[in-house]
């Protein structure tokens, strides 16, 4: 009976050991020098602008999801494409039905405008985009010249 886990003991005696030996070597050669700059956050050389637990904006999770939704057009319509001779003219109808509510989904996210990156009227912006300044064009109106 105990020889039917010796398969399974040795499997998880092996996994343990492929993650702790590269861990245990990073340990006995990495440096152990520490300092003030490679114990700072590192965010793209960019310098730190306040604490890591603030309200990010919702245009962030908006973008990313609208990606998603995109990139799984893309992913459906390869093997889509590959097979469409095969397929016939119901895999075509299939596929512009598709598209179609993916267009629709586009146009909507155009219109409501959530494409746009800087939108400078929100009032709580802070960082780089603090000193944002949103100027209407007027026609130019010459000034008076004083006499």
């Amino acid at each position: 009976m105990y020889r039917d886990f010796g398969t399974a003991f040795i499997f998880a005696l092996i996994g343990i050991v492929l993650v702790a030996a590269p861990l245990l070597i990073q340990r006995i050669l990495s440096p152990q020098r520490k300092s003030l700059d490679k114990l700072s956050t590192y965010e793209c050389g960019e310098a730190v602008e306040g604490p890591a637990w603030v309200k990010f904006n919702i245009r962030f999770y908006v973008v990313a999801l609208i990606f998603i939704i995109f990139d799984v057009e893309v992913v459906f319509l390869f093997p889509w494409a590959v097979v469409y001779k095969e397929l016939g003219l119901f895999a075509f109808v299939e596929m512009m039905i598709f598209i179609g509510v993916l267009a629709l989904g586009l146009a909507y996210v155009w219109r409501k405008g959530d494409l746009e990156w800087v939108k400078v009227s929100v009032p709580y912006g802070r960082g780089r985009y603090s000193k944002l300044t949103v100027t209407e064009e007027t026609p130019s109106v010459p000034k008076e010249t004083a006499a």
